[in-house]
């Protein structure tokens, strides 16, 4: 996201850094040489085999590969990915010289979920997880111009080979747009959304009135999904304006691709509150007003005191 990427407590894991680092320790016994610390060419895993089990890998014995290699471990009984799809995964990721993992999801009890092809991860990432079945565990060695290059990342050096262990838990098709039945939009002092459904951006107008002093959470489209919790997770084709002048600061359109909100994440109440509750595949207008977005703060350029406005596609939650 351009505007909007402070909306979520940390950025999206892999796109732009390494994890903070995790409390494992490693240890260099695991990386004794010989065919019992590699396996077709990547570190071994040395415990944990299982799909579901946190595991722990070998040290990296000669050349890394210098390009993409993907080993399935145990191959799922899912549908094959794509690219498109919305994925959660569990993963544990090391370098190629170390025994020491720089961060795993495992530990975390909170699975990572990504939508695959849309640039939100590393290049690694999206190769090697296309073509995987759901239900399989596969460990990617991906060489630095497919992770993060020259570039340090935190614990991790430059030009390193990064090694992971992913499991892919589940997989979901993402509709291009939200349907369903159209909702009277009677109320001429809120803004007016359109009901297109052929994925491209749906109109927005704001009326010249005074704001709503409340947050505003409307269907435009109604869907018979499953009603979103504040624990999902759901990825979401938006639009966003500034209520003073109708001018729109941020949009998944643009940006081509839409994003993932894990709502226990969201910073903005307002957006986060508008749409708990609602159906997964509608349409929903938001407005929310300072108290419920960034009140006296100026963010992400958006001046204090705005009153923010939101359509949004609800496409599928995970």
């Amino acid at each position: 996201m351009r505007r909007l990427a402070g909306l979520l407590v940390v950025p999206l894991l892999l796109l732009t850094t390494a994890a903070c680092g995790s409390e494992d320790k490693g240890s260099d016994s695991a990386s004794a040489s010989g065919s019992t610390s590699m396996k077709d060419g990547l570190p071994a895993i040395t415990a944990g085999e299982k799909f579901g089990e946190k595991p722990t890998l070998s040290k990296g014995v000669g050349d890394p590969p210098k390009s993409l290699k993907v080993n399935v471990i145990s191959e799922g009984k899912g549908p094959v990915t794509k690219k498109g799809d919305a994925l959660q995964v569990n993963y544990l990721g090391q370098t190629w010289d170390s025994t020491k993992p720089f961060d795993n999801s495992f530990d975390r009890k909170q699975p990572f979920e990504l939508t695959l092809g849309a640039g939100q991860v590393i290049k690694g990432w999206d190769q090697g997880l296309e073509g995987q079945k759901v239900g399989s565990r596969i460990v990617i060695g991906i060489p630095p111009e497919l992770g993060y290059g020259a570039q340090e990342q935190s614990s991790i050096k430059a030009n390193s080979t990064l090694v992971f262990v992913v499991d892919i838990l589940k997989a979901v098709s993402i509709p291009k747009s939200a349907e369903g039945t159209e909702v009277a939009q009677d109320d001429k002092d809120l803004p007016k959304v359109g009901t297109n459904t052929d994925g491209k951006a749906p109109s927005l107008t704001v009326p010249k009135v005074d704001a709503p002093t409340k947050l505003v959470s409307n269907y435009v489209l109604e869907s018979k999904g499953e009603v979103v919790k504040a624990t999902d997770t759901v990825v979401v084709n938006y639009v966003a304006a500034l209520w003073k002048d109708g001018k729109v600061f941020d949009s998944t359109y643009t940006a081509g691709k839409p994003a993932n909100f894990p709502l226990g994440q969201l910073t903005l109440k307002g957006l986060k509150d508008g749409l708990v509750g609602k159906k997964v595949g509608s349409r929903v207008l938001i407005v929310a007003p300072p108290s419920e977005a960034f009140g006296a703060e100026e963010k992400q350029g958006i001046p204090k005191n705005s009153t923010l406005v939101f359509a949004v596609d609800i496409l599928t939650k995970m």
